[in-house]
């Protein structure tokens, strides 16, 4: 079948891992960076890399033959991955409900935009940060909100003893600090 025929799929949650999946009918949530980063990189796609690509595709299309013409349908692939990117953030950035943690009134609980510091099972103290789905960035501690060590930790309080079901089995995970500060 010829590829004109296809269609490219319009469901974009179809190709993000399982972590990057928003739960049905659930707004975005987003810290204030998390929320500029997806702005920004929204802004040199449209307005900068989009044109550049648009530009070469032009140049390529104008020596002649399309069908082997290596620089035309490289480009006209980049321009579709571009596009694609760019219906992404859009809808993201429409449903997006931006949770500033600094101004959050203090509580000892655990909520979103919380910095939460814990001590593993096997004694280890680890900082992590709960963000949105977008947001991920495991080596730094940020997790999100929707992940399974987060749902276990939200609503527990400073000091609490909860208990993790990963995959190396059951662990007891000891709240030690709950603060709401900047997430870069």
């Amino acid at each position: 079948m010829s590829k004109a025929f296809t269609k490219e799929s319009d469901d974009l949650e179809d190709d993000l891992p399982p972590e990057q999946k928003l739960p049905a009918s659930t707004r975005n949530y987003l810290t204030p960076a998390g929320w500029q980063r997806m702005k920004d990189e929204l802004y040199h796609l449209v307005k900068r890399e989009r044109p550049e690509v648009v530009q070469a595709v032009n140049l390529a299309a104008s020596n002649g033959d399309r069908s082997e013409n290596g620089d035309y349908i490289y480009g006209k692939r980049r321009l579709r991955e571009i596009d694609r990117r760019i219906r992404f953030l859009t809808k993201r950035l429409e449903i997006a409900e931006v949770v500033d943690p600094e101004i959050r009134e203090a509580t000892d609980q655990v909520f979103f935009g919380a910095t939460v510091t814990v001590s593993r099972g096997d004694g280890h103290e680890q900082r992590l940060a709960i963000v949105g789905v977008d947001e991920i960035d495991l080596p730094r501690g940020h997790i999100s909100w929707i992940s399974p060590i987060a749902r276990v930790l939200i609503k527990a309080r400073e000091g609490d003893m909860v208990v993790f079901h990963g995959p190396q089995g059951a662990e007891e995970i000891e709240i030690l600090e709950v603060a709401y500060q900047r997430i870069e």
